[in-house]
């Protein structure tokens, strides 16, 4: 029999029993998310995007949750007109989410309302990748925190800005992480275990070795299969032990 990879066979899976673009307003801006609903789902899954916007990657991503039985909502943290093609682009776009905490929140809160509004499960997780990973962590230090049922990123941003903190409360988070990466370090990631032990919240950390940053990203050069598919078998467990009922 031929071998699929994890990549191909994601690519095979079935259509969700939904799965559309979503248009909503956010202060009189349009944002585009996108939602791919389960049948009898389990759970829903709040997906944060990279730098480069709400893309392909996330939808197929979303109908990839929608086919284990978890109702998905990829959330717009940039709006239509903010333009992500270039590096500048995507630079100024994450930067000024970075510099203004109170708009990226706003954001996020648009973003769970959607999804809440077009799923019935009863528990969330959120999860994000890149700049998606620290939209993740975002929503867990705010007040929002108690709205999820647990957190995760993958290859995400781990640093707290300053004025934010950990309480100790906030629901679980699992980090997956590349151990070649190198836009967000090891030594980050001992920072961020320091800190979270620090407050005693209920962490996971797993570590991959020799992927890069962006290590799930199919078709680019920095994908890496193992790691893809063993950071998604473990957050496939997370997601099960958090969305149990």
């Amino acid at each position: 029999m031929r071998n699929i990879s994890f990549a191909g066979a994601a690519l095979l899976l079935a259509a969700p029993a939904v799965a559309e673009d979503v248009s909503y307003s956010v202060d009189g801006e349009t944002f585009t998310g996108y939602f791919a609903k389960a049948d009898a789902p389990k759970g829903l899954v709040l997906i944060a995007h990279d730098w480069d916007g709400m893309t392909d990657y996330e939808r197929e991503r979303a109908d990839m949750l929608a086919e284990m039985g978890y109702d998905a909502f990829a959330l717009d943290m940039f709006g239509d007109d903010t333009p992500t093609d270039t590096m500048d682009h995507r630079m100024a776009a994450t930067g000024t989410l970075y510099e203004n905490r109170d708009r990226m929140r706003a954001l996020i809160e648009a973003g769970v309302s959607q999804a809440m509004e077009r799923s019935e499960a009863d528990a969330m997780v959120v999860t994000g990748y890149c700049f998606g990973g620290a939209v993740a962590l975002e929503m867990a230090r705010s007040d929002m925190a108690d709205m999820a049922a647990g957190f995760a990123t993958f290859h995400g941003g781990l640093s707290t800005p300053d004025g934010q903190g950990w309480g100790g409360d906030e629901p679980p988070v699992m980090v997956f992480h590349g151990g070649a990466d190198t836009s967000i370090t090891m030594e980050d990631v001992a920072g961020f275990a320091t800190e979270m032990e620090a407050a005693g919240n209920t962490y996971t950390i797993e570590v991959y070795s020799k992927a890069p940053h962006a290590f799930t990203v199919f078709g680019s050069d920095r994908y890496q299969e193992r790691a893809d598919a063993a950071s998604w078998e473990a957050f496939s467990g997370f997601l099960a032990e958090r969305l149990s009922g």
